[in-house]
């Protein structure tokens, strides 16, 4: 089999064959991972402060040093594919990437189907057209480049996946009765930390809120 030059991402380590534009689509599309975590939950933690963001970034935390613990556990090698991506210096089963999006994926469709949640039920359409295929397609990459074999992604979605409908159950129907408990701590205080998920519709109250709080005398800047 001839050697194919390999081509890296801007800014990462993730290759595809050279030419190969399906593969450059699908290189960026295993990149979502840590684009959720860097980009979305980092931006969602620092400017809403919500408790329930919080504590699904913690599930995702707990969910990769799962993954990690059985890689080193159970050992099993990447496919012979991806020997040629020199990045084979760690174990394959089960694939981490799928398991961190379809632990997201179940988790955030969770979140628009329950009273519990901070999402709306109008933004399944959100999980339905954007979170569970660009989920599939971290599978497919994952294979398609040559960094897992199928079982591997599988293995990874299916754990994923009943983790993160796990940890669903836990923080809310466990969990999220000491919410007010850790709003009202020094650090929940300190930190703005907060819980809006027994508001029906957030925006419009935050943007009621907002209004109303540029209208009060109290928050216009002094001429």
């Amino acid at each position: 089999m001839a050697h194919i030059p390999l081509k890296a991402v801007t800014l990462t380590h993730v290759r595809y064959q050279k030419g190969d534009y399906f593969g450059y689509f699908l290189a960026w599309v295993s990149l979502v991972p840590v684009f959720i975590s860097l980009c979305g939950f980092t931006c969602h933690l620092l400017f809403r402060r919500e408790l329930q963001g919080l504590f699904f970034a913690i599930g995702l935390v707990i969910s990769q040093f799962i993954n990690e613990l059985i890689k080193s556990t159970v050992k099993q090698a990447r496919p012979i594919t991806c020997e040629l991506l020199e990045s084979c210096d760690s174990h394959g089963w089960p694939s981490s990437h799928s398991q961190f999006m379809f632990f997201f994926s179940v988790y955030y469709t969770l979140l628009t189907q329950t009273k519990f949640g901070i999402l709306s039920r109008n933004q399944m359409g959100m999980a339905l057209f954007v979170v569970w295929p660009m989920a599939v397609l971290t599978l497919i990459s994952r294979v398609y480049l040559g960094y897992h074999s199928v079982v591997q992604v599988f293995a990874g979605a299916t754990l994923g996946a009943l983790l993160g409908g796990g940890w669903f159950y836990i923080v809310n129907y466990k969990l999220r009765s000491y919410f007010p408990m850790i709003e009202e701590s020094p650090i929940g205080s300190v930190l703005y930390f907060k819980d809006t998920s027994h508001i029906p519709h957030v925006l419009k109250f935050e943007y009621e809120n907002a209004r109303g709080a540029r209208k009060h005398s109290s928050y216009k800047r002094s001429e």
